[in-house]
C-alpha cells in the first residue's frame, strides 16, 4: 500500500495497535528529544466544527493527545487541492477551541500542532522539504506567548525529500525523520511502482532500528488484510477520480480562456478594420455587409472616434 494515501496512513499511524509506531514518527517529525520527548499519546475525535447547525465539519486524518495535553493533528494528502493555507489554518483552530468547554478559562488552551505530509510542492521558492511555521513578532522574531508555542505548523514535501533523497543529500544514519520518510516514499500508486532502492536500504536500516522493523511488520500486515486491501483500493480510486475530474476541468476552463482569446483577438482585428474604414469615410452600411456588425455598433463606433 502507498502510506501517502489517506486510508493506509490512518490504519499505520492512528491505531491503537501501533501506537509505539506514532510516538516515535512524531518524535522524528517534531525533533523532540530529552524532557521534550513525546512519552504516551491518545487518540482522540477526528470531528471538528459542527457546533451550530450550519458549521462546516471537518473529518480530521488523526488527532492524538500527548502525556502534557498538547493537541497534534497529522494529515496526509495525495493530490493537490490548492487549498492547503487556508485548510490548514481553519483545522487548527477548531483543534485549538475545541479544548474550551463552558465555564474554563482561555488559560487552559495548550499548544496545538498541525503536521502536513503532501505528496506534491506546496512552497515553489523553498527547496527544502520540512518547513516549519509559528506565530512570531517580526522584527524582534519573539514568539506570540512566552509560555508556548501555540501554533506550531508543518509542511512536508514527499516529492522534494524524494528528490533529495535521490541526489544523495540526506542522512539515513543520524536523521531518523529520512528513515521515516523513506517508508512513506517506497510505493507509488499514480505510477504502481515499488523504489526498490528504498526498499533495500529500509531493509538494512531495519537490522539496526527496531522501530522501523516494526513499522515493516505492521505494513506487511495491512497490506494483507483483504478487507483493508479493498477498503484501500477504493479509497485511492476515488482519489484517482477526483484528480481526473480537477484535471479536466483544468483543460476546459483552459481551452475556454483559448477560445475567449481568440475571440477578443478577433474583436480587436474587426474593430480596427471599422476604424479605418471610418476614417476613410467609407458607407457605413457597406462596413456593416463587410465585417457583419450592426449599423447600430458601428455608428457607436464613429460616436467615440468623434466622426
Amino acid at each position: 500500500m502507498d502510506l501517502t494515501v489517506d486510508y493506509a496512513f490512518k490504519q499505520m499511524f492512528g491505531s491503537e495497535k501501533n501506537k509505539k509506531i506514532t510516538i516515535v514518527f512524531l518524535n522524528a517529525i517534531l525533533q523532540r528529544t530529552g524532557r521534550d520527548t513525546i512519552k504516551e499519546v491518545e487518540f482522540t475525535s477526528q470531528e471538528v466544527g459542527g457546533e451550530y447547525k450550519d458549521d462546516k465539519q471537518s473529518r480530521l486524518d488523526i488527532v492524538v493527545r500527548t502525556q502534557k495535553g498538547d493537541l497534534i493533528n497529522i494529515e496526509v494528502q495525495l493530490s493537490n487541492e490548492h487549498n492547503m493555507f487556508k485548510r490548514t489554518l481553519y483545522y487548527w483552530s477548531r483543534l485549538y477551541t475545541s479544548q474550551l468547554s463552558k465555564g474554563m478559562g482561555y488559560h487552559t488552551l495548550l499548544p496545538t500542532i498541525t503536521i502536513n505530509i503532501c505528496n506534491f510542492t506546496v512552497f515553489d521558492k523553498n527547496n527544502y522539504y520540512h518547513n516549519t511555521f509559528h506565530l512570531y513578532e517580526d522584527s524582534t522574531m519573539q514568539p506570540i506567548s512566552d509560555l508556548d508555542n501555540v501554533l506550531e505548523v508543518h509542511f512536508i514535501e514527499m516529492n522534494k525529500f524524494l528528490h533529495m533523497w535521490n541526489q544523495n543529500d540526506l542522512d539515513t544514519l543520524d536523521d531518523i525523520l529520512v528513515r521515516w520518510l523513506l517508508l512513506l516514499g517506497m510505493v507509488d500508486a499514480r505510477k504502481e511502482r515499488v523504489y526498490n532502492q528504498i526498499y533495500k536500504e529500509l531493509e538494512e536500516l531495519a537490522m539496526r532500528d527496531e522501530n522501523i522493523a516494526n513499522a515493516f511488520s505492521a505494513w506487511e500486515e495491512l497490506s494483507k488484510s483483504k478487507e483493508d486491501v479493498l477498503a484501500y483500493e477504493s479509497r485511492l480510486k476515488y482519489i484517482l477520480d477526483e484528480e481526473a475530474k480537477l484535471e479536466d476541468v483544468k483543460y476546459m476552463a483552459e481551452k475556454k480562456g483559448r477560445e475567449e482569446g481568440k475571440i477578443e483577438g478577433q474583436r480587436e482585428k474587426t474593430g480596427e478594420m471599422v476604424r479605418n474604414l471610418l476614417n476613410k469615410k467609407v458607407d457605413i452600411d457597406f462596413i456593416a455587409e463587410v465585417t457583419g456588425l450592426t449599423v447600430e455598433r458601428i455608428k457607436e463606433i464613429a460616436t467615440s472616434l468623434r466622426l
